[in-house]
């Protein structure tokens, strides 16, 4: 077995924690990922791994084998990239990390359709809204709703991430729509625990911001489980509008204090370090923009 073959399942193992995470993560067995593994061994005559029945730790010599192999590693990636452009259809398989409301709501639609276009290519996506070392996960692309990151890595903008305050018309006529963001302390909000600013709601105009501290009987975490209780009439909730946009648009819900802003954040992809951008996703990138519509988003148009 040549070392180069073995490095992607070496390093696997290492950051999964294990020859049964490395097996889902690469697509082989768990007895096959073991085999190359033990081969890898017997070829450099020294143990890298210490195995027990709960998890594997690196050995010495492990661990310097693993520093080395995460730069060849990413050496290869790099050679990779640098020519996949001269492919006449990309190829390949392209790994997704998404955040579960948004991932389920836009991504999953949007898989199909990319994949009728480039038939080449296979998508891997996972959702979950626990943030992830897209690196060290061997995820080629990230999408991510917030502020845009400072950092090295290269991000693309996909969409603008805006929110609303909304309610069914069901509470509104039991309870009155209140006409300005003050009057939101005499009502029942439903709130998004996952948020840094859980109960305090910031609006904006022209001239000044205002921010009013808000409370409720329901927390959760999760933006489709809040527009749930929305559309049911117990309350009024934030919603991004990727979430709220088609009830706004078929009048489930209805927005309040149109006049005002809420701070917006940004729907962006991050590609982890890498010197070039794989043809795969250069194209995923472009037609994610065009999917959902770039500065004005199908799902703002109500």
């Amino acid at each position: 077995m040549e070392a180069y073959g073995v490095i992607p399942v070496f390093v696997a193992v290492v950051e999964q924690g294990g020859f049964a995470g490395a097996a889902r993560e690469l697509g082989l067995t768990r007895s096959a990922v073991s085999k190359r593994v033990q081969a890898l061994e017997q070829r450099l005559g020294v143990q890298l791994l210490h195995r027990t029945t709960r998890k594997i730790r690196l050995t010495e010599a492990g661990a310097h084998y693993y520093e080395h192999a995460v730069k060849a590693r990413a050496a290869v990636r790099d050679a990779e990239d640098a020519v996949s452009w001269l492919q006449g259809e990309p190829r390949g398989r392209l790994r997704v990390h998404t955040p579960m409301s948004f991932g389920r709501l836009h991504v999953a639609p949007l898989i199909p359709e990319f994949l009728k276009r480039y038939p080449e290519l296979e998508v891997d996506m996972e959702m979950e809204d626990r943030m992830v070392n897209l690196l060290e996960g061997g995820f080629d692309v990230g999408i991510r709703s917030g502020n845009l990151p400072t950092s090295s890595a290269i991000v693309r903008k996909l969409a603008p991430g805006h929110s609303v305050v909304c309610a069914s018309p069901e509470y509104f006529e039991r309870h009155g729509r209140p006409a300005t963001p003050e009057e939101l302390t005499q009502h029942n909000c439903v709130l998004f625990s996952f948020s840094t600013e859980v109960d305090t709601w910031t609006f904006l105009d022209a001239h000044d911001s205002r921010a009013i501290q808000v409370s409720g009987n329901y927390r959760v975490n999760n933006s489709e489980a809040l527009r749930e209780a929305l559309v049911r009439g117990i309350g009024i909730g934030r919603l991004p509008t990727f979430v709220a946009g088609p009830d706004l648009r078929e009048g489930r819900l209805v927005a309040c204090f149109e006049a005002l802003r809420m701070p917006h954040k940004e729907i962006y992809a991050v590609i982890p370090e890498r010197r070039f951008m794989p043809a795969k996703v250069r194209v995923f990138l472009d037609f994610a923009v065009e999917f959902f519509g770039g500065d004005k988003p199908w799902w703002d148009t109500w």
